[in-house]
């Protein structure tokens, strides 16, 4: 399991610009079955993804199909963790 944070490091203003496009992306591997939550920092400086995915070098593939990325938008962080202690409904998730 990897927790992605985004930074932005561009204005607001391009962010807006391409936030359509991210959503896309989003969407596409919530589809997939990647993405489990994703979500906005308080305050407006970046998001985090929650992705299920086999390997760091996967989540890097998927994260250079972002167009936050693409267009050189946010930084990345990614951390890779396990699971050890959820709520019952997230455990489809983590077998």
């Amino acid at each position: 399991m990897f927790l992605i944070l985004l930074q932005y490091i561009r204005p607001l203003t391009a962010i807006e610009h391409y936030l359509d496009a991210h959503k896309a992306f989003l969407d596409q591997y919530y589809q997939s079955g990647k993405f489990i939550l994703s979500g906005r920092r308080k305050p407006r400086s970046g998001g985090l993804i929650l992705c299920k995915a086999s390997s760091r070098k996967e989540v890097e593939q998927i994260i250079a199909e972002d167009p936050f990325d693409k267009f050189q938008l946010a930084l990345y962080e990614i951390i890779e963790f396990e699971p050890t202690t959820y709520v019952n409904e997230l455990q489809t998730y983590f077998n």
